[in-house]
């Protein structure tokens, strides 16, 4: 029997992952998600498969991100007729991510046209539509956690809790006679707020591994609500706003619980907390739908008293663009939380042209920033920054949190994979992580007593149980 891994995106990077397991010809991929970054190259990336879609049998997606799952409608529009299998949650996130980047795409394919960004060629085409992910959602199959299920005749796989974000998993693929993969997915950390930590995996053969952060320690989450408060009352006190580029899904929703707790416990001024972001808005709703996924602190502390943890007095949720506008307008200090994450697009990015000058503001950086993006330029405090092409000062201050990084540091994977049965582990495929995390993460698997770990090239084939 040939049994291969192949990998096709977020290798030496952290975006598009695409990972597939061919076992006899029988081709089942994990993720299949967009690349970011420069938009020309970018655009290349997303337009090209390796593969032939057709050809795939299943698809395993780990969570909802655009960079792990926002490739589905256009694999199924280029031919794949076969069953996505996702978590409840995140079958709901992803329908919303991937809706939203088609709306992106086509707002940004008519900005172009009326710019004539590309003069007399041919204009630029979103890589898919509304209509797609429709499609492609109706090829999606749920399964719980811890419920093993059949992929294909003899191959099974099961779902364990990644701790991510909502609904995130860990796909493990049973491929018979005991043989087994691994997939992390994106790993989550212990302790984050909302839900459940990520489960030890079960004894595997191989495991793909994610590397984001293979040489960086986060600071403990419970430092997160203290220093959180110092930011806010830092700037109040300059007369400043507090501008937050943060994704719609989970790190929005966990800086709504922090505020909540804040606010509750009056460790911060009484500030207007303004939420800029239809999808953040729908995302917070499937999340009071996925109360499954929710750990016993938040049901303790909110649900049991019948209290809403993503809603409070101070608190406004903007959904149309006119209120947008007017955050602009407001002189007095406030919290701007908008999107995207990495400000590439969205409302974030009027928010910060309106205030990235003013020096008594703060961007706070609450999450990974890929290269090539705005948001690594604002957190590597270039003194200017391009925005809608044209360019700006840096002058607001930029203060940068770890504690809210739903990713695992590199303490966090040498725990998980430690804890496996080393002797059974043959090797670790290390996977989304730029060059230098990769080989810091090596050396740290090596330390904890993995027998052999690969840096994962792209359409490289690894043979396995030779």
């Amino acid at each position: 029997m040939s049994i291969k891994f192949i990998s096709f995106g977020a290798n030496r990077e952290v975006t598009g992952s695409t990972h597939m397991l061919d076992v006899d010809g029988l081709k089942l991929l994990v993720d299949c998600g967009m690349f970011q970054g420069k938009r020309v190259i970018a655009e290349q990336k997303n337009r090209q498969f390796f593969f032939d879609p057709s050809t795939i049998e299943t698809v395993l997606l780990t969570h909802g991100h655009c960079d792990h799952s926002c490739r589905l409608p256009y694999l199924a529009a280029s031919g794949f007729k076969g069953n996505v299998y996702a978590t409840p949650a995140t079958r709901d996130i992803a329908g919303l991510i991937m809706a939203d980047t088609a709306h992106i795409q086509e707002k940004d394919a008519e900005w172009m046209r009326k710019k004539k960004i590309y003069g007399d060629k041919e204009p630029f085409q979103p890589l898919f539509g509304v209509q797609d992910v429709i499609k492609v959602l109706e090829q999606f199959i749920t399964i719980s956690y811890r419920r093993e299920f059949y992929v294909a005749d003899s191959i099974k796989c099961c779902f364990y809790n990644a701790g991510h974000i909502l609904g995130s998993a860990m796909p493990v693929v049973d491929i018979g006679q005991g043989r087994k993969v691994g997939f992390t997915g994106d790993l989550g950390r212990k302790g984050t707020p909302i839900i459940h930590d990520p489960e030890q995996l079960p004894p595997v053969d191989y495991l793909v591994c994610e590397a984001t952060y293979g040489n960086r320690l986060h600071d403990p989450i419970e430092d997160a609500c203290r220093q959180l408060a110092e930011v806010i009352k830092e700037t109040v006190e300059r007369g400043g706003k507090i501008i937050i580029p943060a994704f719609a899904v989970e790190r929005t929703q966990d800086l709504i619980y922090y505020l909540h707790q804040l606010v509750n416990s009056r460790r911060i001024p009484r500030i207007d907390i303004y939420v800029d972001s239809p999808m953040a808005f729908n995302a917070t709703s499937i999340f009071r739908v996925h109360q499954e996924c929710f750990d016993e602190e938040v049901r303790e502390e909110f649900l049991i008293q019948d209290k809403n943890p993503f809603g409070f007095e101070t608190l406004h949720y903007i959904t149309n663009v006119a209120e947008s506008k007017q955050l602009n307008e407001k002189n007095e200090p406030c919290i701007i939380i908008s999107s995207s994450g990495m400000c590439e697009a969205g409302r974030i990015l009027h928010h910060l042209k309106n205030n990235i000058e003013d020096p008594r503001n703060t961007v706070l950086v609450v999450g990974f920033m890929a290269e090539d993006t705005l948001g690594r330029r604002i957190a590597e405090r270039q003194p200017e920054v391009k925005i809608f092409g044209q360019l700006y000062k840096l002058k607001a201050r930029v203060k940068i949190l770890n504690t809210f990084s739903a990713h695992a540091d590199y303490k966090d994977v040498m725990e998980t994979v430690g804890n496996l049965d080393l002797k059974r582990l043959k090797r670790v495929f290390l996977v989304h992580g730029e060059d230098e995390e990769l080989e810091k993460m090596k050396g740290h698997l090596l330390d904890v007593g993995v027998k052999d770990v690969e840096i994962v090239e792209t359409c490289k084939e690894y043979p396995l149980f030779d």
